[in-house]
């Protein structure tokens, strides 16, 4: 797991060292010399520079940008098949954040892991996603190839997520907002939870569940919608 706020991520009251050791004695037998080197190795393997005195070092000491590396390392340690990366950028300036993608990007690469990430950002969406899956109040609501998300949402809440983002092909546009506010998931509705904040919905979509997630006839991407855009558009 790789946490979305890297220095809260880490304990304070111990060394950087001490906490990616932590993660390889506590599933290898290995002495505490071996567990030092092990985890100064990680350090570099994941870009840090002088691993010694960072392993010294508390997170407190540390950059966000270094603190995110150090989780990536534990995360990391023993070549798991899946991370979670919860996200992993969202704290960090563009510059680091393109640093930590590509970080994310050869371990997918050089070591098979399978990542499965947690954004807002539809550009690390486009930089590191292969297959998506929007979320919402609880639900998954439309899935597909990055691709395909991009180039052509479906689903209500896909469609206006995308429309609010800055543009920086034309001038003097008004930046858009989805009105309305997230449903309460104290008690569940059958119905859409988009429904009240959605522009497209239909009467039947007040009086029966969402479709069920599968491809139509026409061979679109799964939506969970009885009026997905592209059919009015």
């Amino acid at each position: 797991m790789i946490f979305q706020d890297p220095v809260a991520g880490l304990n304070p009251v111990l060394s950087i060292g001490s906490q990616v050791a932590e993660m390889l004695t506590s599933h290898q037998r290995l002495g505490k010399k071996e567990a030092r080197a092990g985890a100064l190795q990680i350090l570099r393997d994941v870009g840090l520079s002088d691993p010694e005195r960072i392993a010294r070092a508390y997170p407190f000491q540390l950059s966000g940008g270094m603190c995110q590396r150090v989780m990536i390392g534990i995360a990391t340690a023993l070549n798991p098949s899946v991370i979670i990366a919860d996200e992993p950028t969202s704290a960090l300036d563009v510059t680091i954040q393109a640093q930590i993608l590509h970080q994310l990007s050869l371990m997918r690469s050089e070591r098979g892991t399978a990542i499965l990430l947690i954004t807002h950002d539809f550009g690390v969406v486009a930089q590191l996603a292969d297959d998506v899956a929007v979320m919402y109040g609880g639900r998954i609501v439309e899935q597909g190839t990055a691709l395909e998300m991009l180039k052509s949402p479906l689903h209500p809440y896909t469609h206006a997520l995308l429309g609010t983002l800055p543009r920086v092909d034309g001038a003097n546009q008004h930046l858009n907002a989805i009105p309305g506010h997230p449903p309460e998931l104290v008690e569940p509705s059958e119905h859409c939870p988009f429904l009240p904040r959605c522009t497209k919905a239909l009467n039947v979509c007040r009086t029966d569940p969402p479709p069920r997630l599968e491809r139509d006839d026409q061979r679109r991407h799964p939506v969970a919608c009885f009026n997905p855009v592209w059919r009015s558009d």
